[in-house]
This record gives C-alpha cells, sequence and structure tokens, in this order.
C-alpha cells in the first residue's frame, strides 16, 4: 500500500526536476547569446581611440563599440535566396573580350550570367561591417599622436583573405549608395567595399609594375560616382548609366591602400614605433617607383590686398626651410601692379585667375569668392601640390609631404581637416567636377574647407605640428604653457604655425593684439607672434614696406586698445608703450 501512494509523489519529483532544468538551458543559453561587457572595458583601447583626451564609458556606448567589432546578424545567418536583380549591362562589355578572371564583389543580389560567359566569374566573400561602425569611429576629432598614452589605433573593418582568390583580369563590384539621405558619402559599409575592390586591384597590378601600369579593370554598379579619394576621374575610361569603368595607375592605388584607413592613425607617424625618437623621415618609403614630376608650393589671393605681406612672408619661410619646389601664387586683378612686382621679388611665380564666386554666400561677405581656391587644381602642369594659406609660416622643411596623397591634411574638428595645408593633386576634370557641385553642396562653414570636405570624405592625417593652429580652446595654463613652448622652440618642433584669428601684420609689433579684443583673445600668443616677426625681419627692406599698417587699420588699433582699457581687461596688453614705428609712418 504504501508503495502505491509513493508512486504519485515520485512522478511529481520527476516532473519538478524535467521543469527545472528546461528553465535551467533557457537561461543558460540567453547568457550565451549575451554580448560580454567586460570584453569592451577589457580591449576597446586596442579598437578605436577616443575622440578627447578625457573618455567616459558610459554602458550605451560600450555596447554601441561592442557591436562594432562583432558579426551583424547579417553575417551569422545565411541570406534567403531570392530572385537576383537583372540590370542592363554596359555595352562596353563587349569590348573585355573573355577568358578573363573576374573578381565579383558585393554581387550576390545581382544576375552575373553575363559576367560568368566572359570568363570565371568568382564571389569575393567578405563579412560586412557592422551597422553600428560609424565613420566618427574613423576619423575622430582626436587621437593619441604625440603617443602619451599608448600611440593611436583604428578599429578594424573586416576584410577578405585576399590570399585565397589570386589575381583577377577585372574587378566589378556594386558600390553602397544612400544618396541623397544626409551624410550619405560618410558610410563604412560604402568604403568597405571600395577598399576590397581597391586591395583587389592592386594585387593584379603587382603583376604589371610601373607608374603607368592599369593592371586590373575595375568596373563599378552604382547611381552615386565612386569615391574620387580612391578612383579618379582622370583614370575614368566609360560611364553607362550606372556602371563606371576605371583604369587607375596602380602605383597611386597602392600607396592610398597602404595608408591608415582613415584619420583614427596618422600617415606619417611622429616617433618610432616603440623608441622615444623623433620619427626618422629617411625612413618614408612609397610604393610608387621615384617619376620624373613636377612639384610645386602653391598659395591663393583674391579680392583684396591684405594678404599680401603674409603671402610675402610665407614665400620667405619656404626659402629659409631649404626647399629648391617652385612657389607658385594665384591672384586675381585685385592684387594690384606694384603689388604683383614686390610678390614675385619674393620668390613667388604669378598667375593671374579669375575668381570663383560661391554661389551661397551673401555678396560682399568673407566667403564671396572663397571658391577660387579651387583653381589650384588647373596646375596640371605639376603633379602634386602643397597647398599652404598665406596665414602661416614654414619652420622647418615639409617637402616630405610630396611622398604623400591627395588629401593628406591636419585634422580640424569633428570627422574633417584643415586646409590651410593639404597635398593635391592637379587634375583639369576634378576642377570640372567640383564646378558642377557648386551647387549641390552644402559647406558646413560655407567656405571651400567645407565644400572639400564633403567631396574628399576619406583623407589622411598628418601630424598636427605640420600645420599648428594658433589657439587656446581649453584657456588653461596648462595648455597655454605647453603651446607656447612648441611657439618659441629654437630649434622649431613644429613644421609650421597657422596664424587664426587678427594676423601679425595687422597688429602692432609691440605685442598679439587679438589681446584687445574679447572673442578673440583664444587667439592670442605674444610668443606665435614675436615668432612670425622674426621671419619677417630676416627680408629684404624692400619687402618688410609690404608690411605697413594702413591708416584706417591704425584707427581700428586704438579703438580695441581704448574699448580694452575700458572693459578693464587684467593681463594689461592694452596699456602697453607701442613703440612699432609703423604707427607713426
Amino acid at each position: 500500500m504504501s508503495f502505491v501512494k509513493a508512486l504519485p509523489s515520485k512522478s511529481l519529483v520527476i516532473r519538478i526536476n524535467l521543469v527545472f532544468l528546461a528553465v535551467f538551458f533557457v537561461i543558460y543559453a540567453l547568457l550565451l547569446l549575451r554580448p560580454s561587457s567586460s570584453y569592451y572595458h577589457e580591449s576597446a583601447v586596442s579598437f578605436v581611440r577616443c575622440s578627447l583626451r578625457q573618455c567616459h564609458h558610459k554602458v550605451e556606448n560600450g555596447i554601441k563599440m561592442k557591436a562594432v567589432l562583432e558579426k551583424t546578424d547579417r553575417g551569422n545567418h545565411p541570406k534567403p535566396k531570392r530572385k537576383k536583380n537583372k540590370t542592363e549591362n554596359p555595352t562596353f562589355l563587349n569590348e573585355f573580350g573573355k577568358g578573363m578572371k573576374i573578381a565579383m564583389v558585393n554581387m550576390d543580389e545581382e544576375d552575373t550570367s553575363e559576367w560568368e560567359v566572359r570568363g570565371q566569374a568568382v564571389p569575393v566573400h567578405f563579412e560586412q561591417v557592422s551597422e553600428l561602425f560609424e565613420w566618427q569611429h574613423l576619423f575622430p576629432e582626436w587621437i593619441d599622436e604625440e603617443e602619451e598614452i599608448d600611440g593611436p589605433l583604428c578599429p578594424e573593418i573586416p576584410m577578405p583573405d585576399f590570399e585565397n582568390y589570386g589575381y583577377f583580369d577585372t574587378v566589378v563590384a556594386k558600390l553602397p549608395c544612400n544618396f541623397p539621405q544626409e551624410g550619405w558619402g560618410r558610410d563604412v559599409f560604402r568604403l568597405q567595399v571600395h577598399l576590397i575592390a581597391a586591395n583587389l586591384a592592386v594585387k593584379r597590378g603587382k603583376r604589371a609594375w610601373g607608374w603607368g601600369s592599369s593592371g586590373a579593370k575595375m568596373v563599378f554598379l552604382s547611381k552615386c560616382r565612386p569615391m574620387p579619394e580612391l578612383f579618379r576621374c582622370d583614370d575614368l575610361v566609360k560611364r553607362e548609366g550606372e556602371w563606371w569603368w576605371f583604369e587607375p595607375e596602380m602605383a597611386r592605388l597602392e600607396q592610398k591602400v597602404s595608408l591608415p584607413v582613415g584619420s583614427c592613425n596618422l600617415a606619417l607617424p611622429l616617433w618610432d614605433k616603440g623608441i622615444d625618437e623623433v620619427y626618422d623621415l629617411s625612413k618614408i618609403l612609397t610604393a610608387a617607383r621615384k617619376p620624373n614630376k613636377r612639384e610645386a608650393y602653391a598659395t591663393v589671393l583674391h579680392s583684396s590686398e591684405s594678404y599680401v605681406c603674409g603671402a610675402i612672408t610665407l614665400a620667405q619661410s619656404l626659402l629659409q626651410s631649404g626647399t629648391n619646389r617652385d612657389l607658385i601664387l594665384l591672384l586675381d586683378a585685385s592684387i594690384s601692379a606694384p603689388k604683383r612686382s614686390a610678390l614675385a621679388a619674393a620668390g613667388w611665380q604669378i598667375r593671374l585667375i579669375t575668381r570663383i564666386r560661391n554661389p551661397k554666400a551673401e555678396k560682399n561677405s568673407y566667403n564671396e569668392y572663397n571658391y577660387s581656391k579651387f583653381r589650384l587644381w588647373q596646375l596640371t602642369d605639376y603633379d602634386k601640390i602643397i597647398f599652404i594659406d598665406a596665414d602661416i609660416i614654414v619652420l622647418r622643411s615639409i617637402d616630405f609631404l610630396f611622398h604623400f596623397p591627395q588629401i593628406s591634411a591636419v585634422g580640424n574638428d569633428v570627422s574633417i581637416f584643415n586646409s590651410g595645408i593639404m597635398v593635391i593633386e592637379p587634375s583639369n576634370c576634378t576642377f570640372e567636377y567640383f564646378m558642377q557641385r557648386t551647387n549641390d553642396v552644402v559647406s558646413y562653414n560655407g567656405g571651400d574647407q567645407g565644400f572639400l570636405n564633403e567631396v574628399f570624405v576619406w583623407w589622411h592625417r598628418l601630424p598636427r605640428r605640420v600645420n599648428f593652429l594658433k589657439n587656446f580652446w581649453s584657456n588653461t595654463s596648462g595648455e597655454a604653457n605647453m603651446k607656447n613652448q612648441l611657439f618659441g622652440s629654437d630649434p622649431p618642433k613644429l613644421y609650421s604655425i597657422h596664424y587664426l584669428g587678427l594676423k601679425p601684420w595687422q597688429c602692432y609689433r609691440d605685442y598679439d593684439c587679438n589681446w584687445d579684443i574679447g572673442d578673440q583673445r583664444v587667439y592670442a600668443s605674444d610668443v606665435a607672434h614675436r615668432r612670425w616677426w622674426r621671419v619677417h625681419d630676416q627680408m629684404e627692406d624692400g619687402l618688410k614696406k609690404l608690411c605697413g599698417l594702413s591708416e584706417q587699420r591704425k584707427i581700428e588699433l586704438e579703438w580695441d586698445r581704448k574699448l580694452a582699457r575700458k572693459s578693464g581687461l587684467g593681463d594689461g596688453h592694452c596699456w602697453i608703450n607701442v613703440t612699432d614705428p609703423r604707427r607713426f609712418e
């Protein structure tokens, strides 16, 4: 009897155990699938740098950056089979012949049967970058370029194992295009497909090594133009609808893909890796064989003569740096004949231009004609140009910048570069491309820098010492001490100083007049001011006359000093006894 009564209780126990076991397996499975937050906090520094010196780990950001490094759902699960798109192939396909080996990149949803008739069409498999991987992760505002912590690092964009594919005669790729969505050009997946296609082409190009070698044919399917940073309009053979056929110069393309994938790392490191020594510039190696080419420095003056003195001093600083490159000055009819003669005497080769109006600028505004800078791309008798703004002086040779491709520049803020010093490659078709887009490109600052940053979204970061901006944004004594030490160092530690705010020749010699205006004081440095005048004083007397003060400017300076005294600015600059002889001329 007791045996019979025990049966129901044992059965109940078994049922309860089975329920607990099932719940345990469900919880265990959920824990396995849950992302590990500790992995991010332990390892994120090896993948991505913070955009500011003071980084704060937030749970939201941590999960987000972890997702950047993980496979997306598309990578973990096979795509469901669907009917493939039947896109009409271009007629230029008939020019390709047969027997080719063709790489198919991101063409899974396209009918490639006509390509397969031409040869062996090989799908190139790769893990698509996560949708949470944002452009700012590759182009951060700040990186540890001085290697005060660990040195800058870039997050990794998944790439196929190129060694598994060998050489291809043709590369065909479907490029993502989210136009006209805001920020459509700054799409990491779009960049990923471009870089995969470029690397496949470079691998083929090495078999026919030489500067002019075209290597593999490259065909893109996209309603958007392929990135001009990688595939120049000079290399475009034909276009039919959404099909683009390029034959790029392999040496140029290999140099581009050999550089860091974004501005999250320096194109030119400051220090030898693991050694606290300044980087030896003689170690810079370019993938291309050194061709017989012409190189030049260039600047632009238009609309007024207010920067003539700056351009003369810039030329003198370049010559003092020991360069033997040509100095090219583009100027318009606003520069008088006597000033042109003085500029030529300073070392500039003068070229007259017709200025270009910014269609979005207001009449008589400061940026009305700043698109005139685009004329630089018409200097096609040169292969490479280093543009320098006329409010910059060069303290050390920067000839090494000619080793770098378009666009190489110093970071400005957010994900943009500063166009004060930049490496460009002249091209008439690039100039025409600019002209076609002056109405539709929205410049963030209304000027040429904003425009160029929308056209060239993928750029290469040079050390800030190449184009050191004269500003003190944090307004701390530590920042001021550090920057003033750099401004005054002798021999110089900076390659150049970029004079933001009121320019040295617009002030009295005695002190930086940015001190006298409240919202300009972030640009004030007497040390940097004296550095500019040191270069000026080494010029011939005939050139110094071009740096005088107009009567109107003298009135403005005295007015600013008067207002500064009334406001009681504590630094006392406005009370300095002015001895500058230009005040009395």
